[in-house]
């Protein structure tokens, strides 16, 4: 079902508007809505709303006794009806399944993610006001606004897709709106196998590494791949344990039974009322989490964080922006100093040290594939320095004809010193897993 989807949002994407279809639309679409009721369409069901347009529209262009052909009379009749009951020119791109990124930079330049990779579109907007009164239509469906007094805008559709908005006089060439889609399909660890990200001598450790409890930190890019691979890790939790997760925006989609879901508050047009992940993170501890998932964390929200897993709250997992589990440390750093706190560097490593104990850096490559690259243990300090011992990598051996990424993920040899701390909990890590070789793609 789900191909079938996707081939038909394919074709529904690649099938653009010849100029006589969109002379056509736009002047049946005018007629329509000055002889449509829209207040009256509000009070009906979205169903039977949809269907009064079809048939309107299909009255108009009798009347009108447009030139087309029945295919595109049924073409220009869907696509007013999106732009009356959906989002225009976004409809046939939301409905694709195969998309990751939708990304408007502007009426006349729409962008998507694909399997990995950016594509240029044919989908254009008539000017800035047809994309901002789409804008309008999905900001204000999720109670926001968008306007020059407020003209920056980041929130969550009802299908759990992310939202960002920014128009002039900020945005300099038009509106821009990035649609960040939710998946609707989980992904599995063996899906991630399959799809070359982990393979299954680390998949079995970062089973054991969750059930172990283990504090894990997800280090990435944009689009590297963190939520997903999050979601993965947050499937391997006892069923038995209570979750507490904290999003800025809702991604995760936690399959365990006793999951409590916390999602932040911008303030409001007065600057009031505004809920930070750090104000969720304290409350948290008050809720007797068993495991406390945070979705990014990018703030003052990170000295909290440590905190609560120095304090018992072991097992939590969050993602960081990084380019390395090295760079992942310094910005933790860096986000415990947005606090205003000042903490002596040595002391502040050492309770990072103590408080994290697995980094695993995700990267999305030239080719579009999503790879976890490397595996760290921090083992503690030394003299000011956290030291850390990797303990699978990415070997890259270069790229093939086809531009796609070759290298093998493999242990580096190193046993890592949670294998005893899990393996006296009953969880049982081979030391063959680490052995250098054992790793096959």
């Amino acid at each position: 079902a789900v191909a079938g989807q996707a081939a038909k949002g394919e074709a529904e994407q690649a099938r653009q508007m010849s100029p006589t279809e969109r002379e056509w639309k736009q002047r049946i679409y005018e007629r329509l809505l000055k002889v449509l009721d829209l207040s009256l369409l509000g009070s009906l069901e979205e169903s039977a709303a949809r269907s009064q347009i079809r048939e309107i529209t299909g009255r108009l262009l009798l009347e009108e006794s447009a030139p087309l052909s029945l295919a595109q009379r049924q073409f220009v009749i869907r696509r007013i009806e999106d732009e009356v009951m959906g989002h225009g020119p976004l409809e046939p791109l939301l409905a694709d399944p195969t998309i990751s990124d939708i990304l408007v930079n502007g009426p006349d330049q729409v962008y998507i993610e694909r399997r990995g990779k950016l594509e240029l579109t044919e989908v254009r907007f008539n000017d800035d006001a047809h994309l901002m009164n789409i804008i309008d239509r999905i900001v204000s469906a999720v109670g926001r606004r968008v306007d020059e007094s407020s003209p920056m805008v980041d929130a969550r559709l009802k299908d759990g897709s992310r939202v960002n908005v920014i128009i002039p006089p900020l945005a300099l060439d038009g509106p821009i709106l990035s649609i960040r889609r939710f998946a609707i399909e989980l992904l599995t660890v063996e899906d991630l196998i399959r799809l070359g990200t982990i393979n299954e001598p680390l998949a079995r450790v970062l089973n054991g590494i969750v059930h172990g409890r283990l504090n894990v930190v997800i280090s990435g890019g944009t689009g590297a791949g963190k939520t997903t691979l999050l979601n993965i890790l947050s499937g391997f939790v006892p069923v038995t344990e209570r979750v507490v997760t904290i999003e800025d925006s809702a991604e995760l989609q936690l399959q365990q039974p006793h999951v409590v879901r916390l999602e932040t508050r911008p303030p409001n047009i007065e600057g009031k009322g505004g809920v930070t992940q750090r104000d969720l993170v304290r409350n948290a501890l008050r809720m007797r989490p068993e495991r406390i998932i945070v979705g990014e964390v990018r703030g003052a929200e990170a000295l909290d964080m440590l905190q609560a897993m120095n304090t018992g709250h072991d097992g939590s997992l969050t993602t960081v922006h990084a380019n390395s589990p090295r760079d992942a440390l310094g910005r933790i750093e860096t986000m415990v100093s947005m606090t205003g706190i000042t903490f002596p560097m040595k002391a502040l490593r050492a309770q990072m040290a103590s408080a994290i104990n697995v980094v695993i850096q995700i990267t999305r490559d030239e080719d579009g594939r999503r790879r976890v690259i490397s595996l760290q243990e921090i083992n503690g300090m030394e003299g000011d320095v956290i030291t850390m011992s990797e303990i699978f990598m990415f070997e890259r051996t270069g790229v093939d004809k086809d531009g796609n990424v070759l290298g093998e993920l493999k242990p580096t040899g190193v046993v890592p010193e949670f294998q005893r701390r899990l393996s006296r909990r009953g969880i049982d890590l081979p030391v063959e897993l680490f052995s250098a070789g054992s790793g096959k793609r």
